[in-house]
């Protein structure tokens, strides 16, 4: 998932029987239960939770004897009172979207959606806010760097991130690629904070677990610019690794999970603000992303819907955001519309990982309206679709409203497999959806397929011969190449085995070097793959525009 907004908790705050403490500051000792995150915690802090090791939070204090960072999880009525009592009108936050450092990126419609709700939330509440995102490829003084008036485009908006080789990290020195910085130069990135006011807080967040190292560079760096201003990371990173980032983040504050009002709470404390009306939760149908603060978009991200009601094996949708809520139709209707007239954005990517459940009641009166009210744009599915919820009805109204890039997931053609790792989609169901897709004038250059190789037990010829079935269905063919996610059943599976462990370096789930690392796949192998692909979906596009010409 792209952005998530949820994400389930990993420790319990528990009050104590003593609730203060001598000294200067105002202290609050509460006890944090590790028993729920530590699987993911690095062996230190596991030697912590065997020992029930009991820490104090102080407010304006340290993470006692293992971090600078304070984990926070805890009620909004529980968290320790602030030093000041003056009332301070819209308080400043900024937020902060970090580079990629990895070994190969692209910008397939990303947004760092979560973070833009949460500024529409912060804005709820009276703060005001401002963002710098590291990916933002229109960027006025990056397209100066380049000697462009714009960045260069591909396809509905998509398109390159700038890009710089930088040192490889010590654990990953053994893989002869290329490691790299996705996004603004750190040059750029300081002289933003050097003409910036100083902000009241700093939200950073972060996406894979994997790319915490560019988080960690934002972090300091934020830290040399406004060393006395508090710094809270949140995310899908520490919502899966919460350990590793209290320990190592830098950040002052470590945010895991659904925990909007818990987030408004402290940034009150922090910035001494006094609310005579209680919080309201995080309701997305009242709130607006804050897509203002982009000066220009090719393209942006729609959330229908949080979680997913399935339960696969590799996937973390439901660590991330526990419950499967969809939003109400008009308002996701009205997102799109605003953001089709105000900002004239004709791109528009479905970050939802259930998009199709519930079609009638959700996502049909959705598509109904935009045909009716002819919003002319152009819609795409980076996350896969569920296959079983394709028929001739909904395929024929994705078609007509507009929908130009499907994703559909299928992972294997192995029955046994599809079982274990879920049991969403069957070969018949596939087929049948396949069909419909086509029927309804998709081509088969807009229909990708997702597949894995390196599942554990999955072997070579069994991904090879997914890949021919797909191209016989004549449609293009997306490898994914597997990686384990903390706290999914593969992971377990993985961990159980001997091949993972909870004390792994996360830098480590990379998905571009985990297949050689633990699965013992050569690299001669996946590379056969990928050329066989290249080539078949080479087929696929030359069918499709001979087609078009003739039809022409």
């Amino acid at each position: 998932m792209y952005s998530s907004i949820g994400g389930s908790m990993y420790a319990e705050i528990i009050e104590p029987s003593c609730a203060t403490v001598p000294g200067p500051l105002l202290r609050h000792s509460i006890t944090i239960a590790l028993h729920a995150f530590s699987p993911w915690l690095p062996s230190s802090e596991k030697i912590l939770a065997a020992e029930k090791y009991v820490t104090e939070l102080d407010f304006y204090g340290e993470f006692r004897q293992r971090s600078n960072a304070k984990f926070l999880n805890c009620a909004a009525h529980e968290l320790p009172m602030s030093r000041s009592t003056q009332k301070t009108k819209f308080s400043r936050i900024l937020l902060v979207n970090p580079w990629i450092y990895d070994f190969s990126a692209f910008d397939l419609w990303i947004k760092p959606l979560g973070l833009l709700y949460v500024g529409g939330y912060l804005r709820q509440h009276g703060y005001d806010v401002h963002l710098i995102d590291c990916l933002d490829r229109h960027n006025p003084q990056l397209l100066r760097l380049q000697g462009r008036t714009g960045p260069q485009l591909k396809a509905y908006g998509t398109g390159k991130f700038f890009r710089r080789v930088i040192k490889t990290p010590e654990v990953l020195r053994q893989f002869p690629y290329p490691y790299r910085c996705y996004g603004l130069p750190e040059e750029i990135f300081c002289g933003m904070l050097a003409h910036r006011p100083r902000p009241d807080a700093i939200l950073v967040t972060s996406m894979m677990t994997y790319w915490y190292p560019a988080v960690f560079r934002a972090i300091e760096l934020l830290k040399q610019h406004f060393p006395h201003v508090p710094i809270i990371l949140g995310g899908v990173y520490p919502s899966l690794c919460p350990g590793h980032a209290v320990c190592h983040s830098g950040a002052d504050y470590v945010i895991p999970g659904q925990a909007t009002d818990r987030l408004i709470t402290l940034l009150d404390q922090l910035t001494g603000q006094i609310r005579k009306k209680s919080l309201s939760r995080l309701n997305i149908d009242h709130i607006t992303p804050a897509y203002d603060l982009y000066e220009h978009l090719d393209y942006a991200g729609i959330l229908s819907s949080l979680g997913c009601p399935f339960r696969c094996s590799y996937c973390a949708s439901q660590r991330l955001c526990p419950n499967f809520v969809q939003r109400e139709p008009e308002a996701v209707l009205s997102t799109i519309q605003d953001l089709f007239e105000q900002r004239s954005v004709r791109n528009f990517a479905f970050y939802d990982d259930a998009l199709l459940v519930n079609f009638h009641a959700h996502l049909q009166p959705i598509l109904e309206q935009l045909i009716q009210r002819n919003v002319s744009c152009c819609f795409h599915t980076p996350n896969g679709l569920h296959a079983k919820y394709i028929n001739d009805e909904s395929a024929e109204l994705l078609f007509q409203a507009g929908f130009k890039t499907l994703r559909i997931s299928l992972e294997t053609i192995d029955p046994t497999r599809q079982k274990e790792t879920g049991g969403k989609v069957t070969n018949n169901e596939f087929e049948h959806a396949v069909r419909a897709l086509q029927k309804a004038g998709f081509q088969g250059d807009q229909i990708g397929v997702y597949l894995f190789i390196g599942l554990p037990g999955q072997q070579y010829e069994e991904t090879e011969a997914t890949i021919r079935y797909v191209h016989n269905l004549g449609l293009l063919v997306n490898l994914c190449e597997f990686s384990p996610i903390p706290g999914t059943r593969e992971w377990t599976r993985l961990e159980r085995a001997g091949s993972i462990s909870a004390n792994d370096d996360p830098l480590l789930h990379n998905n571009s070097i985990f297949l050689y690392l633990r699965q013992r796949y050569g690299f001669e192998q996946v590379q056969s793959l990928r050329n066989l692909i290249r080539a078949l979906n080479a087929t696929i596009r030359s069918r499709t525009e001979t087609t078009q010409a003739i039809a022409e």
